[in-house]
């Protein structure tokens, strides 16, 4: 049988380290969620590879490099309340909840949504409340939000989601232009959202966020 174990360690010396995440919390996180849980059963052998994991069509599991820099960018602390978009089986959430004290994850597709709250509810993430439906909508009945981050490419992040961002708070996207793509994390102050560059990654678009751009890149 394999060592996930190993490789999960192998995962977080060689490629979320190296890229400068170096936050206790993250790394923990990172090395004690079971990552090969949360792919479909055909892609368990890749879950530790360097790219993103295919879910379904159109939806990945972000590569672990992106993940860690990403939760590095947007400054998860351990009293926030976090919205996570578009969670797959809920490998996100699950690394998330070890860092947060509530996760609301969306998704849109039911058979995942079942998937991820069942392997959530196996792996202790009693913290994780699975919201299913548009992943553009979030869940605003459970909001607002110290933290909004989205498992997947943007083009146009809507009105209705910033809108449900707390004050002060962070949110963080990976920003698609065609094949190329801009990690941005924005700050909300004075109910205006402004954008920063993070890093490079990309990933597949969700459907929702498809929209023409709105924000200069």
């Amino acid at each position: 049988m394999p060592d996930y174990a190993a490789r999960r360690v192998s995962m977080v010396d060689t490629q979320v380290r190296p890229s400068d995440v170096t936050k206790f919390p993250i790394i923990d996180a990172m090395l004690n969620v079971r990552r090969e849980l949360f792919v479909p059963s055909e892609q368990v052998e890749a879950a530790y590879v360097s790219e993103n994991v295919k879910l379904a069509p159109g939806r990945v599991v972000l590569e672990p490099r992106t993940f860690g820099k990403l939760l590095d960018a947007v400054g998860v602390e351990n009293d926030d309340l976090v919205l996570d978009i578009g969670v797959g089986y809920g490998y996100s959430s699950a690394v998330i909840a070890r860092m947060a004290e509530a996760v609301i994850a969306v998704e849109d597709d039911e058979i995942l949504a079942a998937e991820a709250q069942t392997i959530l509810s196996e792996e202790g993430a009693d913290n994780v409340v699975v919201h299913v439906g548009p992943l553009a909508q979030g869940a605003p009945d459970h909001g607002p939000y110290d933290v909004i981050l989205v498992q997947g490419g943007v083009v146009d992040v809507p009105d209705t989601l910033l809108a449900q961002l707390k004050e002060g708070g962070r949110i963080g996207c990976i920003f698609m232009q065609d094949q190329l793509g801009v990690v941005q994390v924005g700050h909300k102050i004075d109910g205006h959202v402004s954008w920063r560059f993070a890093f490079n990654a990309s990933a597949p678009v969700l459907a929702g966020f498809k929209n023409d751009p709105v924000f200069a890149l």
